[in-house]
């Protein structure tokens, strides 16, 4: 048995070449520049959604082509005799119901043109294309989540050097509210293909900004989640962030997380009207009502409630222990 010579040079035989064009995909086409008709292979009829014959005219094609790609695709084939090297098109197609993306590639100038003749190639570029509309779409809406969060660290920055006195205190308070917000936003991060607005759980939402707050973490020891399956929506994600944390740091500071044997507990229902959630703390220091004008952090959770939110929220000072009740409209928590 002989060993084949490596630097034999290789035939490039008719089979081999239709076993390469196969594997990479390409369908072939073949136009008469005076009929204007096109000849294809089974990859091209295939491809496009055509019944196989012998001559396909360029309208046969054009009745799939996208309506707002169809002249631009018409213009650029009657162009092609003019143009000088290779030529390339992108465009739409809706085959048997499905958008797909179709490269079209050739030759102009008349170069290799035979017989009246060209030819060229037509490649499905769909997943590129989606590809490539999926990262445009993740590059706008982080871009659009990037202006929001500036505007809201801004606006928290303002309401938190106006409720601290020292640079230190106001680090350590503006440096919470925006990592509250952080663990927020990692839970509506949108990923590409996503056909749908991000939104969270309740449920996921709640128990992740207050683990912080629960040296055993939630729902194993006096931080206890109770809801039912209720999605937020990317919006509502924020303004519930910065509730809870507001209701959260007071509690650490004055209520039921200030001393190991309080405890908190947080349930939801969920109607057609409104969707209640209770926040219960017990436990704790002996509550008093406060007597003062409400301090910034508080009015900041009146307006997001009562704001985005469309609802209302009750203070119950009751002696053993707060309870928040609020009020959200569900067509505003889903956005």
């Amino acid at each position: 048995m002989t060993t084949p010579d490596k630097h034999q040079p290789i035939h490039w035989e008719s089979r081999n070449l239709i076993r390469a064009i196969e594997a990479a995909g390409v369908a072939l086409w073949a136009w008469n520049v005076d009929s204007d008709n096109l000849t294809l292979d089974d990859h091209a009829y295939d491809l496009w959604g055509v019944e196989r014959c012998k001559d396909v005219t360029f309208e046969d094609l054009s009745a799939h082509i996208h309506p707002a790609d169809r002249d631009r695709v018409r213009a650029a084939f009657n162009a092609t005799r003019a143009i000088i090297g290779a030529f390339e098109i992108d465009f739409r197609a809706i085959v048997n119901g499905e958008l797909k993306w179709i490269a079209a590639r050739g030759q102009g100038d008349d170069e290799g043109i035979i017989n009246r003749v060209m030819f060229g190639i037509f490649l499905d570029v769909t997943s590129r294309k989606q590809a490539e509309e999926g990262r445009e779409l993740l590059a706008g809406e982080m871009s659009h989540r990037v202006k929001n969060l500036l505007a809201i660290a801004s606006g928290l920055t303002a309401i938190t050097s106006r409720s601290t006195t020292t640079v230190d205190e106001m680090a350590h308070e503006l440096t919470l509210r925006l990592t509250a917000l952080g663990r927020a936003h990692d839970l509506v991060r949108p990923v590409p293909g996503q056909t749908h607005a991000p939104s969270s759980l309740l449920g996921d939402l709640l128990t992740v900004l207050l683990a912080p707050y629960d040296d055993l973490g939630a729902f194993s020891g006096r931080i206890r989640v109770s809801v039912p399956r209720i999605s937020v929506g990317e919006a509502s994600t924020t303004v519930l962030a910065l509730i809870i944390h507001e209701l959260a740091t007071n509690s650490l500071k004055y209520g039921a997380l200030s001393v190991n044997t309080g405890t908190l507990d947080v349930s939801s229902s969920a109607h057609d009207a409104a969707i209640t959630i209770v926040w219960a703390e017990r436990g704790g220091p002996k509550v008093t009502a406060p007597t003062g004008p409400a301090g910034y952090g508080s009015r900041l959770v009146e307006r997001s409630i009562t704001g985005h939110l469309r609802g209302s929220i009750v203070y119950d000072w009751a002696e053993e222990g707060l309870v928040v009740t609020l009020l959200v409209d569900p067509n505003r928590l889903a956005s």
